[in-house]
């Protein structure tokens, strides 16, 4: 045993700092495997659940914020670690599968792989790109509306990123954008933050509106509905949040050269698989615009859409495309996240942590407006610390108590984790934005830049102008 002690000692002495960088995470897990352990001894019976799912919700929270540990490893982490220390129930920590979130995601996922594979998404992308004048800043713009106008049709983010980004790199090539030019870091930031950014204010267009879907109706009986919240939030954090984009991306990434546009090719007719998947996209639309009326989830709807296209008479998505294009790892995640939240109201320690943050923020009754601007400051703080996809998981829990103490009504307070999660400050806080930077080879610093100019100008402008847009539809009494 000397020895062994003797050998490590001289293995971290001689350990550069890369190496001991990578032992990071090891430690950090580690150190809350022992943290579960002593927990169960030295608390109490009646308060080692909440120490428990403290520790473990810290863990996630940090995993996915930092990256200590390659997805899908840290949500399977939190699953093995909740099970073996009994956190909570099974039905508790596995919720995220049982939610309508999930399903939704699911459904989009395949819908995505078949709008891929028919070729339709293509198709689309060169009617919209296909006749832009050779400016740069109707360029950038025409991958913004793009990149806004699939959310209506494809509720996946990561999908959409995925579809969008050889198309936006071809569309640099034919404007001669070649690597390495600014301007070719515009488009593709341009439809990094256009993904991700406006579409949190269509309902099923990604993964932070549809936990709150979710976790809204699981926890407060609240349905949200497609056309109500497109009202609400898409006039002015999706419309003028799109225009202010564009602009901070001619602003951050100028181009001063000259583009030049490649003669277009003529254009094939429409296949048997284009047109057959144009219906069911413009059906789900129909469905998802109108579930005020028939009641039917847009879980419901996106998963009809997935399992059409799987039938073998439709013929849209084959099982091999199904085995290859439709990545589990994003499902694993959505599922991660909602355990979570189940977690944090289940386990007592939503109650704990609203406590503590309505003690922090002493609201006062009456006072909608300043009330109003404490909760916002909270929700976008607690974003620093997770990232935006989380959230709706940290936040909904706390929503019936933040209502109670604020006076204002719950289906507001709600809402404001909207406006939340669609400032993005830092890039790391939206993985499919990051996503889309690594996949167009983009550095983070000149990005982080524009993610804060546009944050900031989010606060000062576009929040304002919401407030008033809220007073005026009733919402903020």
């Amino acid at each position: 045993m000397t020895r062994g002690l003797a050998a490590a000692a001289r293995y971290w002495r001689g350990a550069s700092w890369g190496t001991l960088l990578r032992q990071w995470p090891w430690a950090v897990l580690g150190g809350v495997v022992l943290l579960l352990w002593l927990s169960a001894d030295l608390t109490s019976a009646a308060t080692t659940p909440v120490v428990q799912a403290a520790i473990l919700v810290v863990f996630a929270m940090s995993a996915w914020a930092f990256e200590l540990f390659p997805e899908p490893s840290v949500t399977l982490l939190f699953f093995l670690l909740a099970m073996l220390f009994h956190v909570a129930k099974p039905g508790v920590v596995f919720a995220g599968f049982q939610s309508t979130a999930w399903w939704l995601i699911f459904g989009g996922s395949i819908t995505a792989a078949a709008v891929h594979t028919t070729g339709l998404g293509q198709r689309l992308a060169r009617l919209l790109f296909g006749r832009i004048a050779p400016t740069y800043r109707a360029a950038v713009a025409a991958v913004a509306v793009a990149a806004v106008a699939l959310a209506f049709v494809m509720p996946s983010t990561i999908g959409r990123v995925l579809l969008l980004s050889p198309i936006v790199t071809a569309f640099a090539d034919r404007l001669g954008l070649a690597p390495g030019r600014t301007g070719r870091d515009g488009l593709i930031v341009a439809m990094a933050a256009a993904s991700y950014m406006p579409p949190t204010t269509i309902l099923p267009a990604n993964v932070p509106n549809t936990i709150l879907l979710g976790a809204a109706e699981s926890l407060y009986g609240v349905k949200l509905t497609y056309g109500p919240y497109l009202l609400l939030h898409f006039p002015v954090l999706g419309v003028l949040k799109t225009v202010l984009l564009v602009a901070l991306v001619c602003r951050f990434f100028p181009e001063r050269g000259r583009l030049r546009a490649l003669p277009r090719a003529a254009e094939p007719p429409m296949s048997r698989d284009e047109k057959l998947l144009a219906l069911v996209l413009a059906a789900s639309l129909l469905l998802f615009a109108t579930d005020f009326l028939h009641g039917i989830s847009p879980a419901w709807v996106s998963l009809a859409a997935g399992v059409f296209c799987l039938l073998p008479a439709s013929r849209l998505v084959s099982t091999k495309t199904f085995s290859e294009r439709v990545s589990i790892i994003p499902l694993i995640y959505i599922a991660g996240i909602l355990g979570v939240a189940s977690l944090v109201a289940d386990g007592g320690l939503g109650a704990l942590l609203s406590r503590f943050l309505l003690h922090l923020a002493d609201l006062t009754p009456g006072h909608a407006t300043a009330n109003l601007a404490i909760l916002a400051a909270i929700d976008a703080a607690l974003g620093f610390v997770t990232t935006v996809t989380s959230l709706p998981a940290v936040l909904t829990p706390l929503a019936g108590d933040f209502a109670a103490a604020s006076g204002l009504p719950l289906y507001t307070v709600l809402m404001l984790e909207v406006v939340a999660f669609s400032i993005v400050f830092l890039p790391y806080q939206s993985p499919p934005m990051m996503i889309a930077l690594h996949l167009g080879g983009v550095r983070l610093k000149s990005v982080t830049l524009f993610c804060l100019a546009l944050a900031g100008l989010t606060i000062a402008v576009l929040i304002p102008l919401d407030y008033l847009w809220w007073r005026l539809l009733g919402v903020i009494p």
